[in-house]
């Protein structure tokens, strides 16, 4: 199991945040940094980076981590530029990119920046023709051709070619057992659950396993992660103090679809994720400038899984 940080980035990310959020995942062990792909999700509205930037910096300035958006909608971009994008970065980085792409889900910040919020269905459907894209132009040395319901290439080469054999590694975030996952099975390389509790979560590992089982694929070609929601007190009252409401038994945590306790109730927590077989989980913080609970993470929690 390793343990890394997801930063919501509509929720007040400036360039010094950034930076010194970069630097602490590097310097205090962490695996990776993950952030989300939004201009807002407010009210109310806060300070946002653009997020394949922020990325490209994030290449420039870390040395060891992993990063990457979780995740990227198909609906904010034309898949190519995506595609494009993001093997330029995962050039820069050495290899250290994973791209996570979804359907996109908030309706407001849509409607606000002008951008088609099409329903349901449809957004599968762009997302489909995306993985569909980007797994042809990653993979193929020649010209691509492809028609899909709502993206199409004809003719087209990927230049320069991906360092990396196969591009970087496409994640697939989220929790349905009818598209999603499906989905993941056939094109992502890492499927990322998102606020599961464990039962919930050991549930879709079995599902994953049955759909790479179907189709073919090794089930060892799809890293199992998780994001979810980490409240970490330094003791009872702290917790407390944090999450306003204590469960009737300790143990209760355990059932929460959140990472929430003590160091050692978090120790615990995140060991029963490892007992599912989930590799790594990102964490996210939401106070981005909690430098001292973050601290206490990495001291108090990374040595029990970072050997």
């Amino acid at each position: 199991m390793r343990i890394g940080l997801m930063i919501e980035g509509q929720w007040g990310l400036t360039w010094a945040r950034w930076a010194h959020l970069l630097e602490l995942a590097e310097t205090l062990g962490f695996d990776c940094v993950f952030r989300s792909d939004h201009y807002t999700i407010g009210p109310p509205d806060e300070d946002s980076l653009e997020t394949f930037i922020s990325l490209t910096y994030a290449a420039d300035h870390t040395r060891r981590i992993e990063f990457g958006p979780l995740v990227a909608p198909t609906t904010f971009r034309q898949p190519v530029l995506t595609a494009r994008m993001a093997a330029q970065i995962d050039d820069l980085s050495g290899g250290r990119f994973v791209l996570g792409l979804g359907t996109g889900w908030h309706e407001r910040e849509h409607f606000q920046y002008g951008i088609p919020f099409y329903d349901l269905p449809t957004r599968y459907q762009m997302l489909e023709d995306a993985l569909e894209i980007t797994t042809r132009l990653y993979t193929t040395e020649g010209p691509v051709s492809y028609s899909g319901a709502r993206f199409s290439l004809n003719g087209a080469v990927l230049l320069p070619r991906p360092a990396r054999k196969g591009g970087p590694p496409i994640l697939i975030g989220g929790n349905g057992m009818k598209k999603t996952l499906p989905l993941a099975a056939r094109y992502a390389r890492e499927w990322n659950g998102v606020h599961l509790n464990v039962s919930d979560y050991r549930q879709r590992m079995a599902r994953m396993d049955e759909l790479l089982d179907a189709i073919g694929r090794p089930r060892s070609a799809v890293k199992r992660s998780m994001m979810t929601q980490c409240i970490l007190g330094r003791n009872d009252a702290d917790l407390k103090d944090k999450l306003g409401v204590m469960p009737d038994a300790p143990d209760k945590l355990l059932d929460w679809n959140r990472v929430a306790g003590t160091p050692s109730q978090v120790v615990e927590h995140i060991g029963r994720f490892a007992d599912t077989g989930m590799e790594r989980i990102m964490l996210m913080w939401r106070d981005q400038d909690d430098i001292a609970g973050l601290e206490l993470l990495a001291n108090s929690v990374l040595p029990h899984f970072h050997k």
